[in-house]
Parts: C-alpha cells; structure tokens; sequence
C-alpha cells in the first residue's frame, strides 16, 4: 500500500514538473517572437522592474512561509518608507537608511505581533493597516510627494561593476534571505510554525514571536525597495508601492511556495519574480493595457494555487 502511494505521489510530482518546464518553454518561445524584447532598453527594464519586486517578494516569502498567505498592507508600507527616507535626508544618507529600515520593520513588525500574539486574522490585519498608512500619510504629506533638493541617493544608483546597482541589491537580498531559511534556527522555526504551529509549540518554540520576526524580516526586505525606488524617482510618494504586494505575492506562488506556508524558498522567489517581471514586460510591448496584465497574471497565480491544491489532495 505504502509503496503505491509514493508511486502515485512520484507521478503527480512529475506532471507538475512536465507543467512548469511546459511554461517555461512557452514563456521563451513567447519572449523571442515578441519585436524588440532583446533590445537593450528593454532587458534593463526588465531587470529594474526584477529588482523592485524582487526584493518585496522576498520579504512576502518570509511572511507567506510562517502560515500568513500575504500582507495587504506591504505595497502601502514600502510608499510610506520612500516618504520617511526622503523627509530623512536632511539628517544625511545614512541616518535616511536607518530610519527608513527602522520604520518600515516596525511598521510590518507591529502586524506581525498582532496577527501572532492575538492569533488575528491576517488578512484583516493587513487591511486595517493599509487603510492607516495611508490615511496617516495623506494626512501628514497633505497627499503631495516630498522631493527633496540633494543628490546624495545617487549613490544608490550606481552600478556595482557590471551589474546594475538595483539588480545587485537584489540578489544580494536573495542570498541573504536564503541563508537565513537554510542555516538560522529563525528560519527553521519559520518552517515549522508554517506547517504545524501546534507542534512547534511542544517543541519548545513561540509561534507568536516566529510569525512577529517574520514580519520584521519581510519590513527590511520591502525597505530595500522602498529606498531604490525613491532614489530612482528621487522623490518620496504613497503612489510608488501601488500594487507591489499583488506583484510580490503573485511572484511568490508562482515560485512555488505553498499558500498554506511550511513550503518554498526564496530562491523559488527568485524565479517567480523573473517570471513575474517577464510575463509583464512581454504583455507591455505587445500591446496590452494595465487591466489586461493584472487578469492574464491573475489567472496565472489562480492556476498555480489549483496546482498546489490538487497536489495535496
């Protein structure tokens, strides 16, 4: 009986792995017909964009992992921190960097606690929290950016060698973030709670303070972005990390980490985002309207979540 069941099990892994090299063609085959995609322009946009989802994508894998589907509020944390770090610069650059890492991990982290240790929902949490970040923000900027006079984010542009400076953060991000799932007992605790949060209790382990961290964690990886973006756009605004948290988590389980959480890694975020990131950049010179991205990746990360469902039945 045992050995039918792994024999069944082998094969549902194999058509899920048929599924996705079956998508990865398609996507290729899909890029090299598409006029001007190999262009330069177009491959630095890409890989911009890559970089910019790339590094809130692994903050939400970290979120996602503890049991917590996603964060609403993410995209409207990372605007909120390009306005702390640009109202921050008169300080200098360095405190700017601290004070826009320190508020985003609190802001993010103040949700983990409450979705942790009151055991809330964390998808009203989320929401609830968007609406007073927001609100806070329109109300203390009177709904205007902050465009200070300084190149001193410049710096924060600057290639590292050959390699785009925003790109390299990135991937600097996907190292980090990896390391910390793979050799910490932070990210083992985090497996653990995502998948049994009861055992990780018996084993000596507060679920509440796991899932709290993890969102700290997910607050330090969005402030990545929200200082690259600011620094590209030398402005501080609440419309820059519009729809950043539906691109993140759509990065995320098209990486195939499991909703349910327990399951992935950051390296699978990794090449959901670039998916993510192409599939954008490719409907974009085809022609396609905004709506059109958002329902064709919609239906993408809808199929996905049925994958990962029928896997587990």
């Amino acid at each position: 009986m045992a050995s039918i069941t792994t024999w069944l099990e082998s094969i549902r892994q194999d058509k899920a792995s048929m599924i996705q090299w079956a998508a990865a063609v398609g996507v290729v085959l899909f890029a090299v017909s598409t006029p001007g995609f190999l262009s330069a322009t177009s491959i630095r946009s890409l890989l911009t964009t890559v970089s910019f989802i790339g590094c809130v994508a692994v903050g939400m894998t970290f979120i996602t992992l503890s049991g917590n589907i996603m964060s609403f509020s993410i995209g409207a944390s990372m605007s909120a921190t390009t306005v702390v770090f640009m109202m921050s610069l008169t300080l200098g650059l360095t405190p700017a960097l601290i004070l826009a890492f320190l508020f985003c991990a609190a802001l993010n982290g103040i949700q983990g606690w409450l979705i942790g240790f009151f055991r809330a929902n964390p998808l009203i949490i989320s929401m609830a929290a968007y609406a007073l970040i927001i609100g806070g923000a329109i109300y203390i900027t009177g709904g205007r950016g902050i465009y200070p006079l300084t190149d001193e984010t410049e710096v924060l542009k600057a290639n590292l060698g050959p390699v785009p400076g925003p790109l390299a953060a990135f991937l600097i991000a996907v190292i980090v973030g990896q390391c910390i799932l793979s050799f910490t007992r932070f990210g083992r605790n985090i497996y653990l709670v995502g998948t049994n949060p009861r055992a990780a209790k018996a084993a000596g382990i507060e679920p509440w303070r796991t899932v709290m961290w993890a969102y700290v964690a997910a607050g330090l990886f969005t402030a990545v972005s929200a200082v690259l973006v600011a620094a590209r756009y030398r402005s501080g605004d609440m419309e820059h990390g519009i729809g950043y948290e539906y691109r993140a988590i759509s990065a995320v389980l098209v990486g195939g980490t499991a909703i349910q959480g327990g399951e992935g890694s950051v390296v699978r975020t990794l090449a959901g985002t670039f998916f993510i990131a192409l599939m954008q950049g490719l409907l974009i010179l085809r022609g396609f309207g905004i709506e059109m991205q958002y329902l064709l990746i919609g239906l993408i990360v809808l199929a996905v979540i049925m994958l990962q469902w029928k896997g587990r039945t």
